[in-house]
């Protein structure tokens, strides 16, 4: 029941993604969350997320946003990246990352999901049948309330690891996260 909520692999961040190694094992195009997966909720892409779009450019991985936003946020994150995206996409249901699809004209198999919620982010895509990847939570170090749902995540990544199923489905493309 509770391996809906399981990603096919748990990392530290974007950053600790091998992307090369994702195209090595036939992947073509990478579905991102954007708030608290590439930047804080509600930021601007910054310097170090627009130079990863551009290296994922130049090795050939498609990307695409997929984000519960409006449009006018999507468009504010993307002024510096080359990348497709679907906004008000309704994660966790799944029309936003269908659509996602059809503009990377990309069989399913060939898709990885990247977020930070496993009631969004990795729901959509299990629900959807493509690989995903949970990224720790990016938020302001004055945050203080970490909110309900955080907390039941917790629960569902301690039940993940001690499943049995913890384990990189990706293989050595993902730095494993200890946390």
């Amino acid at each position: 029941m509770l391996s809906v909520f399981y990603p096919s692999a748990y990392a530290e961040d974007v950053f600790s993604i091998d992307y090369q190694m994702l195209l090595a094992k036939g992947y073509m195009a990478v579905i991102f969350d954007i708030d608290n997966t590439l930047v804080p909720h509600g930021a601007d892409s910054n310097p170090d997320i627009d130079q990863l779009f551009q290296n994922l450019n130049d090795i050939g991985l498609q990307t695409c946003l997929l984000s519960n936003n409006d449009q006018a946020r999507v468009d504010r994150f993307c002024r510096n990246i080359n990348t497709l995206y679907v906004c008000d996409a309704d994660k966790p249901g799944t029309d936003g990352i269908r659509r996602a699809q059809a503009l990377l004209a990309v069989e399913k198999d060939k898709i990885v999901m990247v977020g930070d919620q496993v009631f969004t982010d990795i729901l959509c895509a299990n629900r959807y049948g493509i690989a995903s990847i949970l990224v720790k939570f990016i938020g302001y170090y004055t945050e203080k309330k970490i909110g309900i749902r955080r907390t039941i995540e917790k629960g569902i990544l301690k039940a993940y690891r001690h499943s049995g199923k913890y384990q990189a489905l990706l293989g050595d493309a993902v730095r494993i996260n200890s946390d």
